[in-house]
Order: C-alpha cells, then structure tokens, then sequence
C-alpha cells in the first residue's frame, strides 16, 4: 500500500507536508536509490510555471545528486514534452514538478520512466520504502567524486515545438484556420502559440503571461468561459485550452460551445475506424454514455476503466487497444504519443478535420451527449460501516436503474479525498437526470 504516491505522483498544498523542500530532496534522493540501483544515471527534470517550482527542482537536484544521480533541467515544460525529452536526451527517467489542473498554491512530483511510463507499483513502493530511511533521518550522501552533476538543456522547448509539429501531416496546413488558443498561463505558454502558428494558422493567444500565482486562474480547460467568449469575440473557427501542465485538452467550437474529451474521443475513434483501426477504447466510469452509444453503431468496442489516465493507460495495455481518454481531457492515442499529450491531441483533431472539410460542430454532430447531474453526498465515516452499502440508498439506485433501462447509467463512487459519495446520473433529458440523482441523495440522508 502506498503512503505518499497517489494515482498522479506525491502532491498537496506548498509549504504543508509533503510539499516542502525538505521532503522534495529526501524523495529525490529515495528515488535515485531505487532507480540508480536500476542503473539509471541521469534524470531529467521539468516543471510548470508555479512560483513554487523553482524551490522544489533544486531540492530535488539536491537529493537526486546526493545519491549519485545526474540531473538535466529542462525548466517549464509540458508534462508530456518531458516525457518526450527523456527519450530523445537518453535520459533513464524523467520528473514534472506541477500539479496540473489545481491552483498555484499546490505542486506534486511525478516521476516515470524513460518513453514516459509510469512507474510501477512495485518501484513507487520501493522508493517510500527507502522514503521513510530519509525521513528517518538516515539519508546518507555518496562520496564526493561520485555525486550527481546538474546541466540545463536550453533548447528544450524548441525541440519539442518540433515534435509537436511533425504530428500535423506534411500535406496538410493551418493556413486559413483562425484558432484561438488558452495556455492557461501554464507549462505550454510558448509552445503551444508557437506549433499552431508555425503551422499556419491565424492565432490568437490568450492567458500566456505566467507570473508564478495566475496558473489555472479562471483560465485553461478547467474554466472555459473566456476562451467561449474569445472565440465569439474574434469570429475564430475554434478554440484550444490546455490546462496546466498541458496533458489535458478541452476545445470550442465556432458557435462558443465546449467540446469535451468524450466527443473529442469520438472524432479519433471515428477517424481511426476509418483509417482501418481494428481495436477499441478505453474511457472511465465517467466517460458519458453517448460515447458509448456512439461507438457502438461503429461496432467499436468500449471499455470502462477506473477514473484517472493511469487507469485508462493499464486498461490500454492489457487490451492492446491504442485509444483511450477521459471527458476531463485526458486523450491518449497511443500511435501519436506515449502518454496523455494536449497539443499533440489538438493536432489529430485538427487533422480529422482538415481531411473531412468540416468544421468542429459538424464533426461532432455523430454522438449525442446525455445529460449528466452530479451530487455530491457527505457522510460520516465510521468504524465497519460501508456507506455504498446503505440500504436506503441500493433501493433508491435500484428504482432509478428500472425507471431508465437502457436510455441513462447510474454511478456510485466515493471520493479517494474526502467523505464523500458522488452520485452521477445520466438520462435522456435534464430533468429526469436531476430528480433522479436527487432521489438517490436523499435516500443517503
């Protein structure tokens, strides 16, 4: 079981354990154990653009080097372009300090394997294992001749523009496309302007002026109002927003409305059956029922992982599939990248579309969403008592499944953060969504 490694590496609120400097050098130097012992050598480390980062990439230099480990910095970086860099500088592991989506007060640390795999379990346990030796007060330093040695790679970002690029087909441009784009004053505030208009389009950029606090703020895929805004305002043929770290990708069409990762996995699947694609995808208990549905009329096979893109990429490679994604933004296309890569998603969007000469709206016409309600439900937690098994509510889940047979979906689950139960319903309108989902809340009370 793990103590400090949750689905998407260590993280919390900055200055509050575990996100101190202290305990960023004493992780570096518990992974270079672990991962030095498996003859890694050089780590690569990147970071988003929190004020924060600074302070946790020297520690964690500072722990990778007491235990021999070299180091290459790469400064702000999207989280998938360090996973690529890894691979193209020949370094052993890469780490992002970011923590995505949230606000600029927390950070995490994610580290993973040279191509941009995660670790294993068995690793992640390993290096608490050798976590709490440090924490204990029993870290040690190698010998001075053989400490770790730190560079700073400073064509990174041109590198990875590059990369990002060479997913457009060379056939194709996108002159004649005016795109707005929403870094999210994020990791990806200069590449990402960079690749569209480097291919062509007529960009217009919006929060791209990182100050260290402003990551997130009101911005990025987690808050789309001013990118709808910006497309309308601008008469643009669609919009892009990343979000922090640059793994997640939400878009909006020329009419100002949102294109989540459900449809956006929809226009792939679409796309790739057409290419002669034989597999299926993978979404999560989230994923919305119309994809499914979706799918299903192209005689696509459809599974559903547990939420979170570690989840969907374990279910990809038990099955062999190569597309799978979140309606969060997480999209993984296994042919194109190793890992959840926003820009490089935003790309093969573009490309489907370039090749069918339609428009995002008309592209997305093919699957229809259900409406979804969320509740959220507080309990209090006791010794023994499983609040999923509450009788009240099964009897209440069991009424709104008959009510709505195969036309919606019920999902039960529970917070891995809070006490909370979280409701989801999905039916065929609105309405009969919320009263469903309010009826299995009030059966919790």
């Amino acid at each position: 079981m793990r103590k400090y490694f949750g689905t998407d590496g260590v993280r919390g609120r900055v200055g509050e354990f575990p996100m101190t400097p202290s305990f960023a050098m004493k992780l570096g130097w518990a992974a270079g154990q672990v991962l030095g012992a498996e003859g890694v050598k050089e780590v690569l480390i990147g970071k988003d653009t929190r004020a924060s980062g600074y302070m946790l990439e020297s520690a964690l230099e500072a722990g990778f080097s007491a235990a021999g480990v070299n180091v290459a910095l790469v400064g702000p970086l999207p989280t998938p372009g360090v996973a690529y860099l890894t691979s193209t500088f020949r370094a052993d592991a890469g780490v992002v300090i970011s923590a995505s989506h949230n606000p600029f007060y927390d950070n995490g640390i994610k580290i993973f394997a040279q191509g941009g795999n995660k670790l294993t379990d068995l690793q992640e346990q390993e290096i608490e294992r050798w976590l709490q030796v440090a924490l204990d007060g029993d870290m040690t330093c190698v010998e001075s001749d053989k400490l770790g040695k730190a560079r700073r790679i400073d064509d990174a970002a041109g590198r990875y523009t590059e990369y990002c690029k060479a997913n457009l087909p060379g056939h194709l441009s996108l002159n004649g496309l005016k795109i707005v784009v929403d870094s999210a004053n994020g990791a990806a505030y200069k590449v990402a302007p960079a690749v569209y208009r480097e291919l062509g389009a007529e960009l217009i950029s919006i929060h791209d002026k990182p100050n260290g606090l402003n990551i997130n703020a009101e911005c990025g895929a987690t808050s789309m109002q001013s990118l709808c805004a910006a497309v309308l305002e601008h008469e643009a043929d669609l919009g892009i927003a990343l979000d922090g770290d640059a793994d997640r990708l939400m878009m909006v069409d020329h009419t100002g409305i949102v294109v989540d990762g459900d449809e956006l996995l929809y226009l792939l699947a679409k796309d790739a059956k057409a290419a002669g694609y034989t597999g299926g995808v993978v979404g999560t208990q989230m994923s919305n029922l119309g994809l499914e549905q979706a799918l299903a009329t192209m005689d696509i096979p459809f599974k559903r992982a547990k939420v979170g893109d570690r989840y969907v990429m374990e279910q990809l490679k038990e099955t062999g599939w190569r597309l799978g994604g979140e309606g969060s933004g997480h999209l993984l296309s296994l042919d194109h990248a190793s890992t959840g890569d926003a820009i490089i998603a935003s790309l093969r969007v573009l490309t489907c579309l370039l090749q069918q000469q339609k428009t995002l709206f008309e592209a997305k016409q093919g699957m229809q969403k259900l409406p979804q309600t969320l509740i959220n439900v507080r309990y209090t937690a006791h010794q023994g008592h499983e609040p999923l098994e509450n009788t009240a509510a099964k009897q209440a889940v069991a009424e709104v499944e008959q009510q709505l047979g195969r036309s919606g979906r019920v999902l039960l689950r529970k917070s891995g953060t809070e006490p909370l139960i979280r409701v989801m319903v999905e039916a065929v309108n609105a309405d009969q969504a919320q009263k469903c989902a309010q009826h299995i809340a009030d059966a919790f009370a």
